[in-house]
C-alpha cells in the first residue's frame, strides 16, 4: 500500500542560486517582501549582479561543491525572469554558456511570472539552454488574485504552461495557500484546476505575513487572519495528495527557515519543519484509509524503520489520533529495516489468536 504521493529516491540536482530579489517585478504583490527571504534584512535592492559576478558565482559553487554524481543547474531565483530587459536577460544567460558547453553544468532554470511567458519568450529560454521554468501562479482563483494585487489572471497561468511544455521546457507552479479570499474548498478546488493544466511539478508555500508587506497592513487592521498551523499542514496535504494524483510531485512545502525570515515573521503557519508536518500527516492519512478497510479485524501493520518518525508524527499525534479513531484496536504495529522504498505501508491480517497473543 504505497503512500500518496509517491517517495522518489533519485538524487535530487545540485542547485547553484542566483537571486535577482523583485528584478522583473512590475509592483509588490500582497504578501511579498522579499528582502527576508533572500538574506538581504537591510531591505535595499541589490545590485543587478553583471555577467562576470555571474561567472565568478558559478565557479565558487563548482570549486567547493563537487557534483558527486549529481546534475548541476543554475537556477536564478527572487524575480520574474523574463520581465528583465532583453538585453539583461541574454547577458544573465550568456554568462552561464560557457559552463554548460564545458558539460560543467548540465542546464538552466529560473522563475517568472505567467503573464511573462509568449511563445518568443519560450522559444528565446530553450535556445539558451533553460531547461525548467517556475511560473507563480500562487492561485487559481481569480478573486484571490485580485485581493493578492498578483496581475495576473488564471487565463494567463493556462496559457503559459502550455508554451513552455510545448518548447520543451520543464513546468513548475509555485502555489501559495492561506491568501486573502482564499477558502479551503476553493484552495482544493484551485488544485484540481491547475493539476489538468499537467505541471511538470510544484511548490506549496503557507502565506506569512512578514514585516514590511502588504498582508502587514491587513492582519493589523483585521481584515485578513493566516491560517493556523494545523489547518495549513491539513490542506497542504489535501492539496498535495490532489496533485499526486494527477502524477504531479510537490517538490518542496514550505519556505526554507532562516534567520532573517524568522526575525521578520509577524504571524502566520510557520514551522521550520513545515514540510516534514506534511508528510507525517500524508503518511497518517494513508494508513488511516488503509486501516479502516480492517476495522475490527486483527492485522499487522508493517512500515519502515525510516518512516517511524512519520508514522508517529509530532510528539507523537499520529499514534494518539489512531487510537482516539480505534484504528489500532486490534494491530500489531511492526517497524522493518528491510530494504522497502520507504514510504511503503503493508497490512496482513491476522488470525485472532495470533491477534491476541
Amino acid at each position: 500500500f504505497p503512500t500518496q504521493p509517491t517517495v522518489r529516491t533519485a538524487l535530487p540536482p545540485f542547485i547553484i542560486p542566483l537571486f535577482i530579489p523583485h528584478q522583473g517585478c512590475p509592483h509588490r504583490c500582497i504578501f511579498c517582501n522579499q528582502h527576508p527571504l533572500t538574506g538581504n534584512a537591510g531591505g535595499e535592492s541589490p545590485a543587478s549582479p553583471t555577467r562576470q559576478a555571474v561567472e565568478s558565482e558559478i565557479s565558487l559553487w563548482l570549486a567547493r561543491s563537487p557534483r558527486q554524481g549529481r546534475r548541476v543547474e543554475v537556477a536564478f531565483y527572487g524575480g520574474s525572469f523574463t520581465g528583465l530587459p532583453a538585453d539583461r536577460q541574454q547577458e544573465l544567460l550568456s554568462a552561464v554558456q560557457p559552463f554548460l558547453h564545458r558539460g560543467l553544468v548540465d542546464a538552466i532554470r529560473l522563475s517568472t511570472r505567467p503573464d511573462y511567458i509568449t511563445q518568443d519568450t519560450a522559444a528565446f529560454l530553450q535556445s539558451f539552454g533553460v531547461e525548467t521554468v517556475e511560473l507563480g501562479v500562487q492561485s487559481m482563483d481569480q478573486n484571490v488574485l485580485d485581493q493578492s494585487l498578483r496581475g495576473h489572471n488564471t487565463q494567463q497561468t493556462a496559457n503559459a504552461i502550455d508554451l513552455l511544455k510545448k518548447a520543451g521546457i520543464n513546468t513548475g507552479a509555485q502555489l501559495m495557500i492561506g491568501l486573502p479570499g482564499e477558502t479551503s474548498f476553493g484552495a482544493l478546488s484551485g488544485a484540481k484546476q491547475l493539476a489538468l493544466l499537467q505541471p511538470d511539478f510544484a511548490r506549496l508555500y503557507p502565506a506569512l505575513v512578514i514585516r514590511g508587506s502588504g498582508l502587514e497592513a491587513l492582519y493589523h487592521e483585521g481584515p485578513y487572519r493566516p491560517l493556523s498551523l494545523p489547518r495549513a499542514i491539513a490542506l497542504a496535504a489535501r492539496v498535495t495528495t490532489i496533485l499526486a494524483q494527477h502524477d504531479i510531485p510537490v517538490i518542496r512545502t514550505g519556505l526554507q527557515p532562516s534567520a532573517e525570515l524568522e526575525g521578520n515573521l509577524l504571524a502566520g503557519p510557520y514551522h521550520p519543519a513545515f514540510g516534514e508536518l506534511v508528510k507525517s500527516r500524508l503518511f497518517f492519512n494513508s494508513i488511516r484509509k488503509q486501516l479502516c478497510r480492517f476495522r475490527d479485524k486483527p492485522c499487522r501493520l508493517i512500515v519502515s524503520e525510516r518512516d517511524r518518525s512519520l508514522f508517529n508524527g509530532q510528539k507523537r499525534c499520529n499514534i494518539n489520533r489512531l487510537k482516539q479513531l480505534h484504528l489500532l484496536d486490534r494491530v500489531s504495529v511492526v517497524f522493518t529495516a528491510t530494504a522497502s522504498p520507504r514510504g511503503t505501508i503493508t497490512i496482513e491480517p491476522l488470525a485472532n489468536d495470533i491477534a491476541a497473543a
